[in-house]
């Protein structure tokens, strides 16, 4: 009898919509930044990217995908989305807004879609990784088949 395949909810709603993907899995490591699962992966760290949740002074909330390596701009991300200004929301809110812990958080998948903000440099490669929704797990696709699943925008919103 064979292993079962391990699936995220997310591998399991990229399935139901029929998009192309791959898993990756790095739960075997030790691995916790960004760059530490980009190594885990053997994978260039400009191509894995991590996902981010902000709030504005209006409430409304936004998510913002860039590279590991790189640092969210709040000036150039508010600016991205028509916003005077935006704040990381604090990690405790993560889970009970989006139904994900820091570390694991997907664009895909979260209990309300937020405006998705891709950073720019997504196009440069032909696959991305970001988050499987949860820790330890990667998936890798094209900006054409996300887009299938979320909508979002591509801007310069990373340093």
């Amino acid at each position: 009898m064979s292993k079962k395949e391990f699936k995220t909810n997310v591998m399991r709603i990229l399935d139901q919509k029929k998009i192309e993907y791959k898993s990756h899995s790095y739960a075997d490591t030790d691995a916790i930044s960004g760059k530490e699962v980009a190594e885990a992966l053997n994978e260039n760290p400009h191509r894995v990217f991590k996902t981010l949740v902000t709030q504005c002074n209006s409430k409304n909330y936004y998510v913002f995908m860039i590279p590991v390596l790189m640092e969210l701009d709040l000036k150039k991300a508010a600016k991205a989305v028509n916003e005077k200004s935006i704040a990381m929301i604090k990690a405790k809110d993560l889970l009970p807004l989006t139904g994900y812990v820091h570390g694991g958080c997907s664009p895909v998948g979260m209990k309300k879609q937020f405006k998705t903000t891709i950073h720019q440099t997504a196009k440069d490669f032909d696959t991305f990784y970001f988050s499987a929704g949860k820790i330890g797990y990667q998936v890798e696709t094209t900006l054409d088949e996300l887009k299938k699943v979320i909508p979002f925008e591509l801007s310069d919103v990373a340093e």
